[in-house]
């Protein structure tokens, strides 16, 4: 079976991991693959390990999620050399920590805001037309965003990251709506906390904390059901229903001590 997938945020973390998944479930030179972010190095070296292992083929496309330009032309290349994705994956995210009362971290909320949320924007749009023809013809066509269970509440020192995701998970669920008039199909996935560079610089507790490849498998096999929201870990789940039911006055209480994320360099 041909397969096309469109990933961002593909040189490190979940969205590489979910580049060796599509790559380990169909190996073979009817799959290709288009990795897309910023580090092209990272990307050439991706590229040259898939297509050598697995015999897919590969486009790089070295870009930020921000440039809406790139992005277009990137998709406009892909879809003139191999066809319309059945899947495009938004999966290009930061995240720092942050204090509002912070001037020097204004610029910081800026940028995670415009990377996590605009940079689904810029990633689905110019694929979404030719998605149409695809799925009126009977082809499968999929778009899956990576928010995350920090989108479920406001959590302190964190306040560019929890924002970000919960405006990608309310995005995605209109995105997923409109869709429905295109049988195009939308996934958010919100994980919990998975072993990545952007978990491995925090220091205090990550429950059910995951490998990377393992949450790419459970990711791979959500987005080939059509899943429309899933959690992972299950265990998160459970924890994002309870988070959403709490009332504000006990979250405060619960979450006011709770850790806060490292403050990093966000360019």
């Amino acid at each position: 079976m041909t397969m096309k997938v469109f990933i961002t945020g593909a040189s490190s973390g979940i969205g590489e991991a979910l580049a060796y998944e599509y790559a380990k479930r169909h190996p073979h030179q009817d799959t290709t693959i288009g990795l897309a972010a910023r580090r092209s190095g990272h990307l050439q070296a991706l590229q040259h390990t898939l297509e050598t292992s697995y015999g897919v083929k590969c486009e790089v496309y070295a870009l930020d999620v921000r440039d809406g330009d790139a992005l277009t032309a990137a998709a406009q290349h892909f879809i003139q050399h191999h066809g319309t994705p059945n899947v495009v994956i938004g999966s290009a995210g930061v995240s720092s920590g942050t204090l509002t009362e912070n001037a020097a971290d204004t610029d910081a909320f800026q940028a995670v805001m415009d990377i996590n949320v605009m940079g689904l924007v810029n990633t689905f749009q110019p694929f979404i037309h030719a998605m149409h023809a695809a799925a009126a013809s009977g082809h499968n066509a999929q778009l899956v965003g990576i928010a995350s269970v920090a989108g479920v509440r406001g959590l302190p020192g964190a306040g560019a990251y929890s924002a970000s995701k919960a405006a990608a998970i309310a995005y995605l669920e209109s995105l997923r709506v409109e869709m429905l008039h295109h049988n195009i199909a939308v996934t958010t996935i919100a994980p919990g906390y998975i072993r990545t560079p952007m978990t491995n610089i925090n220091t205090y507790k990550m429950p059910f904390l995951m490998d990377v490849d393992i949450a790419a498998h459970k990711f791979v096999s959500a987005i080939e059901r059509k899943r429309r929201f899933v959690v992972i870990p299950w265990q998160m789940g459970w924890v994002a229903r309870l988070m959403r039911f709490i009332p504000p006055v006990l979250w405060d209480y619960l979450a006011k001590n709770a850790p806060h994320k490292p403050r990093i360099n966000v360019e």
